[in-house]
């Protein structure tokens, strides 16, 4: 039988593991967002000196 004591240290750290696992993983969803958004404004700066409005118009 487990102690109580040994449970919540095995809770604690699985708790701990989850909320860590989160933030990198939101911080990885949160550079791809910005580095989409960086490559969406280049091309539509590209797409705007060179007048192409097939791209222009999304």
């Amino acid at each position: 039988m487990v102690s109580a004591k040994r449970l919540a240290d095995i809770s604690y750290r699985a708790f701990s593991t989850s909320m860590m696992l989160l933030t990198v993983y939101g911080g990885y969803l949160c550079a791809m967002r910005g580095y989409r958004y960086w490559q969406r404004q280049k091309h539509l700066k590209m797409a705007a000196e060179n007048q192409d409005p097939e791209i222009i118009k999304d």
